[in-house]
């Protein structure tokens, strides 16, 4: 549905995204990962035809943007990151005003409207003007008005951006229902989000594609590599871990003659077992032992952390 092939972006000497290619399949909800920087909103923006791709194409549903914009932005249904709204405008006549602007006919308008607001929960508010709306309600009808000339494809820049938990809530639910009936493009520094919406990841720093995958796959992609937290009693511990093979110390604090380590391993067999029995062999008092599970977290630091200007 969407294919992005090597496109590039530069502002001045700044090179935004450079030679990114990917693509997303009919009805997949895809997030797009980043730092600050890293090239996400200038990447929507060129996805979008906000922007031009100084190299490169984007077709939507084997459309190319370049050569036919009018017929692949129908295809397209796009909310920015800052949301523009008229704050003075009821709700209904904002969507009403939007859905024409996308080419609906007068006569199929009213329809429109009554299926985005009925999706988008904002009966409860269409009459009111935009300015009257809590933050949740607006990005409610910024998604409102994206989806109102059922496009194809949905890119949702920081859609929960500034919301309160229960806000964040509500529209991760909302683009749940989105992804039954569009592809769906996110952005958001929420990974908690991405875990709980998204069928797959992009990781993209400092405008390049840096790694991609379901977020199965991601967490699995370093299986043979694991991290033991090690609380323990006892005389030489350092030096009786360090006698293992393939198992480093990454941390190490002393407490109240307690001594509390990570240690890592690129060994596939469990390193607890291995761990126990040291710890028995010395005699050592054994407090705690936990193996680390990899998290989003680990992720986006891994493919982001050495380049990074977070």
């Amino acid at each position: 549905m969407l294919e992005v092939k090597n496109i590039s972006k530069s502002f001045g000497t700044t090179k935004a995204v450079s030679n990114l290619s990917f693509s997303i399949e009919k009805g997949e909800v895809v997030g797009l990962l980043g730092p600050n920087g890293a090239g996400k909103t200038t990447t929507m923006r060129v996805l979008a035809n906000f922007y031009e791709p100084d190299e490169g194409e984007v077709l939507i549903d084997g459309v190319t943007i370049q050569a036919n914009p009018l017929r692949a932005k129908k295809h397209i249904g796009y909310l920015p990151e800052n949301n523009p709204l008229y704050p003075d405008v009821p709700v209904d006549e904002y969507l009403r005003f939007v859905g024409l602007a996308h080419g609906i006919s007068r006569d199929k308008i009213d329809k429109a409207l009554e299926k985005a607001i009925e999706l988008t929960s904002l009966e409860s508010v269409v009459f009111k003007p935009i300015a009257e709306l809590s933050k949740g309600y607006r990005q409610r009808t910024g998604l409102a008005a994206a989806i109102l000339h059922e496009p194809d494809v949905l890119i949702l820049d920081e859609p929960t951006e500034g919301l309160d938990p229960n806000q964040r809530l509500e529209i991760r639910e909302l683009l749940h229902r989105l992804g039954k009936q569009h592809t769906v493009l996110l952005s958001t520094h929420v990974l908690s989000e991405v875990q709980h919406t998204c069928d797959r990841l992009l990781i993209i720093n400092e405008g390049h594609l840096a790694a991609q995958g379901s977020v199965t796959e991601l967490l699995s992609g370093d299986a043979n590599r694991q991290r033991v937290l090690l609380e323990v009693e006892g005389q030489n511990v350092r030096r009786g871990i360090e006698t293992l093979d393939s198992v480093r110390i990454v941390a190490y604090t002393t407490a109240h003659g307690r001594k509390r380590l990570t240690v890592e391993s690129s060994h596939k067999e469990d390193l607890r077992p291995v761990l126990f029995r040291l710890s028995k062999d010395h005699n050592w008092t054994l407090w705690e032992l936990n193996r680390e599970r990899r998290g989003l977290e680990d992720i986006f630091t891994q493919f982001t952390k050495s380049k990074s200007n977070l």
